[in-house]
Formats: C-alpha cells, structure tokens, sequence
C-alpha cells in the first residue's frame, strides 16, 4: 500500500523549495534528478478509470517500468493506495506479468483478464515530468521520499492536443508513521506557499483526456465493524468527513459551484457533529477547532446567499414574485462575491495548514496524551456500546427539544433542527452497524422533519440577508436603485414572515415530527 501526501505550488515557488533547509538537513543521499515520460493507457471508454486504476509505462533513464494503481482513499491529501510494478522490455504493459503480482481478491485483477479490455488497451495521455528527489530522515527516524514534479500532462493528436502544466510535490512514506509526512508539510509550508493536492497524475489526465466536468462530493457511507474500537471508528468518521471536505477543495477554488460549496460545508458540519459525539473521551485543540469555525464561516456566508438567491426567493410566487425577482439579482451578485472569498480562503496557506494539522492529529492520535486512564479505556472498548448510547442520547435530547414544537418559537425551532440534524449525522455514522430495515426509515423520517424545520430557518437567514442587502449594494447601485432594493426587501421580509407563519402552524411540520416519534430508533 503506497501512502503519499500530494501538495501543489506554484513554478516560480520551486527555487524557495530546493533551497528549503530542511531538505538538506534531513536528506539520507545525494539529490536525484529524472527525466521522466509516462504513457497511461486505458480502453476507448476508459474502464481502468471507471474502476478506480490506472496503468502506466515509464521510461526513466533509458529503461522501462509499468505500475498499476487501484483502489485506496483521499483523506485531506494523503492517498493510500494499491500499488504493483515491474521492469517491461518497452513502452507496452506486460499484464502476464501484473497477473501474476496481483492478489487473487483484487478486483482489478478480474478486469485485467477481461478479452475485452485487454485487446482495447491504448494510450490515452501521457506526462513529461522533471523529477527531483530528495531521500529523508526524521529526527524519530522515519523515512520520507521528498518528489518535487513539475512538468506537463498532454492529451490528444497534434491538431486538437491539449495539456495542463505540473507542478507539485509528493511526501511518501517509505518507513515509520503516516504522521511524519505532516509533520515534514508544516515545516516546508512555513516558506513555501503549498496548497492540497487532492488529484493524482493520473485523474488530471483523464479529466484532460475525457473533458470531465468537477463534480460535488457527497459523503461516502461508511463501512464500521463492531469489532472496531471506540478510536478506531472515530477515527473511520473524521477521515469520511476530511474526504468529503477536500474532496470538494477543487470545486469552491473554481469560485462558482454552489454544490461543492454546500458538500464542503456539509463535510465541515459532520466533522464538527462527530467531535461533540466523542467529546467526552477526546478533545480537538483549541487553534484547530479556531481554524475550522474560521473555513465554516467563509463557507457559510457563500452557501447562505445561495440559498437565498437560489432557492428562498426563488420559491416566491404571486404578488412577492416581482419583488423577488428583483432581489435575486442583487443576491446572486452577493453570491458571486462570497464565492470569490470563500475560493481564496481554501487555496490560502492558511487553509493547507488547518488541514495538515487535522490530518496529523489523526494519523498521531495526538488526543491520548491528555486522555485519563478511564478514557483509554473506553476508547480502547467495544464500539456497539458506544454507538448504541450515543444514539440514545441523541434521541432523548431531541424528543426534549421537540416537546414544545407546536408553539416553538424560531430560536426552539431552531434549536430542534440542530438536534435533529446531529442525531441523523450519528445515525448515519453507525448505520453499518445496525439492522438497515431499522435505519432506513428512521432517517428518512428524521429528514423529512430537517426539511420542514429547514425552510423556516431559511425563512430567518433570508430575514438578516435582506436587511443587509441594499447597503451591500452600496458600490454598484445609485441611491435610487438602493432605496428600491429596500423597498422590495422590505415587502418579502414581510411575505416570508407571514408564510412562515403560516407554514409553521398548517400541520406539516407536526406531522413530520408525530411521524418521526412514531419511530423505532435503530438501536
């Protein structure tokens, strides 16, 4: 299994590294320097990157070398990985050869067999790269291979040719703790300006190669054991949340997607719900948990003024519909500005810091330190326990909160969206563990009750949003245009407090809440 942390830089950045003198203090050898070209191959429907690998011929120093990559993860940057390699008389695959290195259980090895794909297989992009290699050694004594890469990826004939420039630095771990290549991150990023580097060689190929769109990440479902301990599952759901969070990294630096901006907040929300889950046994230092408040708001300014030009306003119909429309424009333009923000904050060195230190934090275990005899003990337990009492917990916190919902006001609304939402996300965390005849309907029922609170609560930001809208237009709008805007403001701010009142007592967010109280909880 490879682990590697992949970090990206600008070209003109490159010298500050060489220079860096941590890679002559660490460095085990003399400096290699590679010219590197690699031919990746797939078939016309690109079956290897639909199943997750990628094969590769590489002519380094006038020999070649094949690799087949499948599998693994990205968390935060660090990509695990499969990994097979062979000497190959030429720049053509030997897939006799990686047969016979493949375990028999990967899946990949099945694919490979296929006639199909087999006899369709041709280049599909390749890479020119300058390599330079630094081998390392850290004061605890693990071994780190220092890549600086910088090149570029090509695609297509010469009449519609197509690439992208590289430029980007590898931490591998060759020996000792996943930890360290944080570790050796931080302190290259205190010169360096460094960003996350969430996609292989690899997968920019084949986006360059097929056009391919970005895409949102949404959560993946995660697979427990309850023969897992108390840590070892916390430690699964913080590194789902970080991959849905970097997973959509790429997405908000683009400065537009609004769903990438809504799953990277969704990721940050989850983190946040599994921290308070398992406060009672670990604790995130207080500059991380600062870090991670400062990237929610630049998130959430952005995904509020989304929902708000996107959604809120957009729902209004009849006599509000003009006053709306007029608004939406405003909104969309606050949007754009917050998008902006909101991209400069995740390719900020501030936010590659925040998520090194996460990541180390996790890789290190670092919460044992403080941690009691007795907390060791309860993270070293059983998972099911802990599971089963969370959920219980959860549950009676939010049939407290739902006691008084038929006459709630905002804020105890408010309040009982929260609760239902951190009792779904726990649910969602432990699902594996439990029956899904159980947790199915008892999710369901818990969203169907987060939506009908949801629309009130969006009722309350679009309230706040459109009393600042007009002065927020103050250097694009002439006092004129700026006393419209609060005209029509202040008509839907009206308009939405009375359907919202409405709604709010028409019985279909009680009846969500009687629906979900009728519900057996899965533990």
């Amino acid at each position: 299994m490879e682990i590697e942390l992949k970090l990206l830089l600008a070209p003109q950045d490159a010298p500050r590294l060489r220079a860096h003198p941590l890679l002559a203090q660490a460095a085990q050898a003399e400096v290699q320097v590679l010219q590197m070209h690699d031919i990746y191959v797939d078939t016309p429907d690109l079956q290897l990157c639909r199943h997750h690998a990628g094969l590769r011929v590489r002519q380094v120093d006038g020999h070649w070398v094949q690799t087949l990559k499948a599998g693994g993860t990205v968390n935060g940057g660090l990509h695990s990985r499969h990994e097979w390699e062979g000497d190959v008389p030429g720049p053509q695959p030997d897939l006799a050869a990686l047969d016979s290195a493949i375990g028999r259980k990967q899946p990949v090895r099945a694919l490979l067999r296929q006639d199909a794909v087999r006899d369709a297989l041709q280049p599909v992009f390749t890479t020119r790269i300058e390599r330079t290699v630094w081998q390392l050694r850290t004061p605890q004594g693990d071994q780190i291979e220092c890549v600086l890469d910088q090149g570029v990826i090509e695609s297509g004939a010469d009449g519609a040719a197509r690439s992208v420039p590289v430029s980007e630095v590898e931490l591998e771990l060759k020996q000792g703790q996943a930890a360290s290549l944080f570790d050796v991150a931080l302190a290259l990023l205190r010169d360096v300006p460094l960003q996350l580097g969430h996609m292989s060689k690899a997968e920019r190929g084949y986006r360059l190669a097929a056009a391919y769109p970005l895409q949102a990440v949404k959560a993946q479902p995660l697979a427990l054991d309850a023969a897992m301990s108390v840590e070892q599952v916390f430690v699964a759901i913080a590194g789902n949340c970080l991959e849905q969070v970097s997973g959509n990294q790429d997405g908000v630096a683009a400065g537009e997607d609004v769903e990438s901006v809504h799953q990277m907040r969704v990721g940050l929300r989850r983190l946040r719900s599994a921290l308070g889950m398992f406060k009672s046994l670990l604790a995130l230092p207080d500059a991380l948990k600062a870090e991670l408040d400062w990237l929610g708001g630049a998130l959430g300014e952005a995904r509020d003024w989304d929902v708000l030009a996107g959604n809120t306003l957009a729902q209004l119909d009849g006599e509000a519909q003009a006053d709306a429309a007029a608004l939406a424009q405003a909104a969309h333009a606050q949007a754009r500005l917050k998008h902006v923000e909101a991209a400069q904050a995740v390719t900020s060195a501030r936010y590659t810091a925040c998520m090194l230190g996460l990541q180390r934090w996790l890789q290190a275990r670092a919460w044992r330190d403080g941690c009691s005899a007795r907390q060791l003990r309860r993270l070293d337990a059983h998972v099911s326990p802990f599971a089963r009492a969370t959920l219980r917990k959860d549950q009676r916190r939010l049939m407290k909160r739902g006691k008084r919902l038929l006459h709630a006001t905002p804020l105890q609304r408010h309040q009982v969206r929260i609760a239902a939402k951190k009792t779904r996300y726990a649910t969602e965390f432990f699902a594996s563990l439990f029956a899904g005849r159980a947790v199915k309907p008892y999710v369901g029922r818990l969203s169907a009750l987060q939506d009908e609170l949801g629309w009130l609560n969006d009722v309350q930001v679009a309230d706040r949003l459109l009393q600042q809208l007009p002065d927020a237009q103050a250097d694009q709008a002439d006092q004129s245009a700026q006393d419209g805007l609060r005209l029509h403001a202040a008509f839907v701010r009206g308009y939405l407090a009375a359907r919202a009142q409405a709604e709010g007592s028409d019985g279909r967010m009680h009846k969500a809440w009687r629906r979900f109280k009728a519900t057996r909880l899965p533990a």
